[in-house]
């Protein structure tokens, strides 16, 4: 396995419930702040193997995108039983609900 999607996976393992991160800033956190795609592929293809709380993860601007009804709709739940509020559009305040990472330190996130 690559450095960076091994990076990826610790990062998305430690997000609390109750707290999200973007796709850029995960990828950001990993080393690489462009790859918020390879993010995206990660999550993709291997949230199951690694029992990774792929609902925690969000575009850049607070929102749920996925097209998929019922993973939207999955999404969206297990987030608001986690206290995360989800509005209409499914659009989260990033400054209530965004973890902030130390800068200096990305394997401490919390």
């Amino acid at each position: 396995m690559q450095a960076f999607t091994e990076k990826v996976i610790q990062i998305i393992q430690q997000i609390p419930p109750g707290k999200i991160m973007t796709y850029g800033q995960v990828a950001a956190a990993a080393g690489s702040p462009r790859a918020a795609r390879q993010v995206t592929r990660i999550l993709h293809s291997m949230s199951a193997q690694y029992n990774l709380p792929w609902h925690r993860i969000v575009n850049v601007r607070g929102q749920i995108v996925l097209k998929d009804e019922e993973a939207r709709y999955f999404q969206k739940t297990s987030l608001q039983n986690e206290g995360v509020e989800v509005d209409l559009n499914d659009q989260i305040d990033l400054t209530q609900f965004q973890l902030q990472i130390q800068e200096k330190n990305h394997s401490e996130l919390y």
